[in-house]
């Protein structure tokens, strides 16, 4: 290990992390999750102004400009879209005619970017969606789905006594993930896919959906890749509304759809609907910072998203813009408070060391996309990538949970860490969730470069305990996504000071370890050849 002064012998805490603080990681969030910022939408004025606030943090904390050209700025170049709200969703069958307004029954939105599109088509039923051959599963087995709309289950098959470890288990894997289920889709010729809304299946309530999904989206061109002309989600009522068009129970199509090798069902039913919607070209950039280090050819990459949802219209009287306080304007807090400590400790790190502030992270991870993509330095030289989302701010806990920590070698240094600050390390709480999959980590994963994603404990410690716990779950079920994501006069800075003490220990130990981290074998993750 190249060690000094960056990091304390084994067992020892390096001083200079005490320079961050509470204090300055509030002052930090307060400003960037003010409504002077309108939500921080990419390609929007207030997208613009953190974008220029962090790259001026980071020029103040003694970074560098890591991004092309000498600036501090990787342009992102991104298409917005904003369906409009009229869209209606009309369907018949042998059970009559219905119609489903949009917010109200369904959300909808499209994979392609033409200002008008139609759809006039039958509906599949295809359980899960599902193509996974390592699990010998295939929902779209003899299934005819070309110019078609698919009715999809969100998430995945249960495991059974039989198979305890079919997809994993208890753990979502990229199979249940929403973007998934459109991506199959459209490479199995469909038009369209509505994907079935249920609370205990997405894990998150309607009004996530209703939120996430109306108002403008973003995504990037990819010519030549297959795209559905509707992307949809309906309420579990109205889906069983559909279903019975057609004469066909849904909760026993669902049922069925549990069992391995099971066909597609044909509804019965045609849906036809205009979706309209407004197109325009955008440009938001990642904010690239680095810290120079002894070797300049290796690379540990520290990342948190500064984007989030923007405005929406609301009555008067009512909240409009979607702060994101928490989501993410602690995680840019706490990657800055790190960056300022890391560059006035008294020997820089073995490897260097980029701070990335990525764009359009809520859209479907697009700044780390683009950012792995078109790398500053080889992605065959990143040694690690440690990511920071939405900080512990509601009390101390007993351990520190990094995502990824089980898959990769990185995991005995993370577990070092942790004891030397009288922590444990433990495991996602919610693994149903697939938090693994939602984050910014996640290109740097697919890329083969092992990935660490701080997330959520449950295990407070403390007098104030069962409160904390209480406020966490409240912020998932009532603040998660809507306008209410703002600062609260009771959140704990200090926990997550505390917390980011620890990454920044981390962080510089994993820039100082002679041998790059690799993943685990068995893990799906390989290192992509590097296209220069």
């Amino acid at each position: 290990m190249l060690s000094g002064a960056l990091v304390a012998d084994e067992g020892g805490r390096p001083a200079w992390v005490d320079r961050i603080t509470a204090t300055a990681i509030r002052a930090e969030v307060a400003f960037l999750a003010d409504d002077l910022l309108e939500g921080r939408a990419p390609g929007t004025r207030g997208g613009e102004l953190a974008a220029r606030y962090i790259a001026t943090a980071m020029a103040q904390a003694g970074l560098s400009p890591g991004a092309p050209g000498g600036t501090f700025f990787q342009p992102v170049r991104i298409v917005e879209t904003e369906a409009d709200p009229s869209f209606t969703l009309r369907a018949s069958g042998s059970g009559g005619d219905a119609v489903f307004a949009y917010k109200r029954d369904v959300m909808a939105y499209s994979g392609r970017f033409d200002p008008m599109l139609a759809i006039d088509t039958d509906v599949v039923f295809v359980g899960h969606g599902i193509v996974a051959p390592e699990y010998d599963w295939n929902d779209y087995e003899a299934a005819d789905v070309r110019g078609k709309v698919v009715l999809v289950m969100v998430n995945e098959p249960a495991a059974t006594e039989a198979e305890p470890g079919l997809f994993d288990g208890k753990a979502l894997t990229i199979y249940g993930r929403w973007d998934y289920k459109y991506e199959e889709a459209a490479r199995q010729g469909a038009a369209g896919a509505i994907l079935i809304h249920t609370d205990q299946s997405a894990t998150y309530p309607w009004s996530v959906v209703e939120s996430s999904w109306s108002g403008p989206q973003y995504a990037v061109r990819r010519e030549g890749a297959p795209a559905l002309t509707l992307q949809a989600w309906a309420t579990e009522e109205a889906a069983r509304r559909l279903a019975a068009l057609g004469g066909h129970d849904l909760d026993r199509l669902r049922t069925t759809a549990q069992t391995r090798g099971r066909r597609a069902v044909p509804l019965g039913v045609t849906v036809k609907g205009e979706l309209r919607q407004r197109v325009a070209d955008t440009v938001s950039p990642n904010v690239v910072g680095y810290l120079e280090g002894q070797r300049p050819s290796e690379a540990v990459v520290v990342t948190a998203h500064y984007d989030h949802l923007g405005r929406r219209e609301a009555p008067e009287g009512e909240d409009g813009i979607y702060n994101g306080a928490r989501d993410n304007a602690t995680g840019v807090a706490g990657i800055l408070a790190i960056a300022r400590a890391m560059a006035a400790a008294p020997e820089r790190p073995a490897r260097r060391v980029y701070f990335v502030a990525t764009t359009g992270e809520e859209a479907g991870l697009l700044g780390a996309e683009a950012f792995v993509a078109a790398p500053p330095v080889p992605a065959s030289r990143i040694v690690a990538n440690v990511n920071i989302d939405a900080l512990n701010v509601f009390g101390p806990t007993s351990e520190i949970v990094l995502l990824g920590h089980d898959r990769s070698t990185l995991g005995p240094l993370v577990e070092r860490v942790a004891a030397t600050w009288q922590r444990t390390v433990g495991v996602d709480a919610f693994p149903e969730r697939g938090h693994f999959f939602r984050s910014d980590h996640y290109p740097f994963a697919k890329a083969g470069i092992p990935a660490l994603s701080l997330s959520g404990s449950t295990k407070y410690v403390g007098p104030g305990a069962a409160e904390a716990l209480r406020r966490d779950a409240e912020f998932d079920e009532k603040h998660y996504h809507q306008p209410s994501d703002e600062v609260g006069d009771d959140w704990d800075f200090e926990a997550a000071a505390a917390d980011m003490r620890i990454m920044a220990d981390l962080i510089a130990r994993v820039s100082v370890v002679e041998t790059p981290p690799a993943y685990n074998a068995g893990q799906p993750f390989t290192r992509r050849p590097d296209p220069r």
